[in-house]
């Protein structure tokens, strides 16, 4: 599918939009990354076809460059070992003349009580296959690692950098979504601000009798919802609704109400 630039623009500033998971505590030891916000208008080639991580990462490119106290060494490097490869590190920079690792993630996580016993365990993806306490899991014990190893310090040699003076950051969005039924729910070590909206169980469906839907894209994910969209009544909906959940998935879904307000809904598969 061919994106128009005024689309890009749209999933830019939705990525621009989306809060940092946490604050300037540290969370799991993953120090988050610090830069300012601002919308540019997208001028660069952006390869579409990428999936939505690789997406994500090409913005991030993006807004580095337009960045004045910021300089991009190098990107996606892949560490290999007897031609194995080992993993990738997303980016190597300078910083306010300060050498950073930084690894990027986007995600979409959703509050499930009943998973693991702290607020950071209740979150898990929209399919149940990925969960927040993984990715943390990761980041920490494989891919920050991963600059440490034998075969990336002969490459750190020809940026003239030497491990010891490199700082490891993340640069850790997410979109966070709680039960329906839970709408005042507070969070105590994530952003609250990256609540984006809730998710309902596929029997929960008959209560929005009365809206109209809109199942946008995977990249349309990152944006804020906006009526200009072709949406579907209820019937309809609920039809083809049935076709993912018949797959196990969990797809995202704008909601219009009656009023006109529109909210971020996943309808999810699994049941309660």
């Amino acid at each position: 599918m061919t994106l128009t630039t005024k689309q890009i623009q749209r999933h830019f500033d939705g990525f621009l939009q989306t809060p940092s998971l946490w604050g300037n505590s540290a969370v799991y030891d993953l120090h988050q990354f610090s830069i300012t916000q601002k919308s540019l208008p997208i001028n660069s080639q952006i390869d579409t076809k990428l999936r939505l991580g690789k997406y994500i990462e090409r913005f991030v490119s993006f807004q580095l460059q337009h960045e004045k106290t910021t300089q991009m060494l190098a990107e996606n490097i892949q560490i290999k070992r007897d031609n194995v490869t080992l993993g990738e590190i997303d980016c190597l920079l300078v910083k306010d003349k300060k050498p950073i690792h930084l690894e990027v993630v986007y995600k979409f996580y959703l509050y499930d009580v009943l998973v693991g016993n702290t607020e950071i365990e209740h979150f898990i993806g929209p399919n149940r296959k990925d969960a927040l306490v993984e990715k943390l899991s990761k980041l920490r014990h494989k891919q920050l690692p991963l600059l440490y190893s034998k075969e990336c310090e002969s490459y750190l040699k020809t940026l003239d950098l030497n491990v010891s003076e490199i700082e490891q950051q993340v640069y850790f969005k997410a979109q966070l979504f709680i039960p329906y039924v839970k709408k005042e729910m507070q969070l105590e070590t994530l952003n609250q601000n990256c609540i984006s909206g809730f998710y309902i169980y596929k029997y929960e469906i008959e209560q929005f009798s009365t809206c109209k839907f809109y199942i946008p894209t995977k990249k349309d994910w990152l944006i804020v919802p906006h009526p200009n969209v072709n949406w579907a009544n209820f019937n309809t909906f609920r039809h083809k609704i049935n076709t993912y959940f018949t797959r196990e998935f969990s797809p995202m879904v704008w909601v219009k109400h009656p009023s006109g307000e529109i909210e971020k809904l996943f309808f999810v598969w699994w049941h309660a």
